[in-house]
């Protein structure tokens, strides 16, 4: 409600304000007024209470007649016993697609009661690799997807059960014994020129064309479990050299597959043989060791209680170029006592528009995020809640996805 008379003199007049202040933006008084007119209703304090749908979960949709915007919000008291957050994938592994509901289907009694869950992070949508998400993951401890070397935003749960939201870079080595050090790249396509370690988080063959691969087992013994840990630092024997990239990952192995092309520029590693020992080394900066949970996205939308000022790089890319552009959004956040999912609806004239990232923001700061990060959005854009999905999806169902957060409540004495 717009109680100053100023205020509603301007919304009345907000065409010909517009008009008139677009010949004297130099003036950087005039920006304040257009920043109030574009987000001011987004930051404004809610209006509306949450519906209970179980305890200690409540949910609103959110109309407003600015945009318009439906947004959609859970609320999760963090209090309530059990409650917990984790990651999940749509085949439970690194690759694959399926909706939210889908993901939210598949978990195990065991993990917990599905109470609410949002879309995870940008993928891989087509090809062989469907599915690859674009930054970290993690799955009850198991590492399964890492950013690209230059690293990006990603949530975890470390390992004291407390969340974080910050840039996160792979450091991901292996060594050969002459000691001769590479980075790789962990569960993703493998480009020509590049290194690559296949965990039991892939199915199937690998699809890799060319190259040379080197199946690995645990030192201590074939049945040896190998897990991939965050921060893990393992020494593995070459079980087996294969002449040529597509093969499987076989039972408690990971597969270690060179392009050609690096190869030829990597002479020490290339010729390894079977019975040779490499040590890997699954670390990132920050170290994650002890997380069991954590998904991509990004950029970081709320820190401190602060919406922050997105500046997308200067890029024709869309993945710039949106961060300005209103489209359906996910996102997630917390503060001391609650966890919170947010989904804004968007491409839907007379529905809702969507929102930019700033915009974005300023709603999760307005229902008290004190830190948050952004998620997929678009098409792949879902909320789900207590049973079904509660959103209305832009392209008129639900999107396949790679991977989703769900808040679930565990039972008792179940591992954390």
């Amino acid at each position: 409600m717009l109680k100053h008379p100023f205020h509603r003199w301007l919304f009345r007049h907000r065409g010909d304000v517009r008009r008139w202040m677009a010949c004297r933006l130099h003036d950087a008084s005039w920006w304040a007024v257009l920043v109030w007119m574009a987000v001011g209703s987004a930051s404004a304090a809610p209006a509306v209470a949450l519906r209970e749908l179980a305890p200690g979960v409540g949910y609103t949709n959110e109309v407003l007649e600015r945009g318009p915007w439906s947004i959609h919000v859970v609320r999760v008291a963090r209090d309530v016993p059990g409650v917990q957050v984790v990651s999940v994938h749509a085949e439970g592994g690194a690759l694959g697609l399926a909706t939210v509901s889908e993901q939210v289907d598949s978990i195990p009694p065991s993990v917990g009661v599905p109470l609410a869950a949002v879309n995870g992070d940008f993928y891989q949508r087509d090809r062989f690799f469907a599915g690859d998400p674009r930054g970290l993951q993690v799955m009850q401890g198991e590492l399964t997807s890492v950013p690209q070397p230059r690293g990006g935003v990603a949530f975890w749960i470390d390992a004291q059960g407390l969340p974080h939201a910050g840039h996160v870079q792979p450091a991901l080595t292996v060594t050969w014994a002459d000691g001769f050090s590479a980075p790789f790249g962990l569960n993703e396509e493998r480009p020509l020129d590049g290194l690559v370690l296949y965990t039991a988080a892939v199915r199937g063959h690998l699809r890799n064309m060319g190259g040379r691969e080197w199946v690995l087992s645990p030192t201590q013994g074939p049945t040896t479990p190998l897990v991939a840990t965050p921060g893990a630092d393992l020494s593995l024997r070459v079980n087996e050299v294969r002449t040529s990239g597509g093969g499987t990952v076989p039972t408690n192995r990971w597969v270690l597959s060179a392009g050609p092309m690096w190869l030829r520029r990597n002479p020490a590693g290339s010729n390894t043989l079977e019975g040779a020992t490499l040590r890997v080394r699954l670390q990132t900066l920050p170290a994650l060791d002890g997380a069991r949970h954590a998904i991509g996205g990004g950029p970081i939308l709320v820190s401190g209680g602060r919406a922050q000022k997105i500046v997308p790089l200067r890029s024709d890319s869309y993945e710039f170029s949106s961060m300005t552009q209103r489209h359906p959004r996910s996102a997630f956040g917390w503060n001391a006592t609650h966890w919170l999912l947010f989904q804004v609806d968007g491409r839907q004239p007379g529905l809702s528009v969507g929102m930019t990232l700033e915009e974005l923001g300023a709603t999760m700061a307005r229902w008290g995020c004190e830190e948050g990060m952004n998620l997929d959005g678009g098409g792949s854009s879902s909320i789900w809640a207590v049973g079904r999905t509660r959103n209305s999806p832009c392209e008129g169902r639900e999107r396949d996805v790679a991977n989703a957060l769900v808040v679930v409540r565990a039972k008792a004495g179940a591992s954390k």
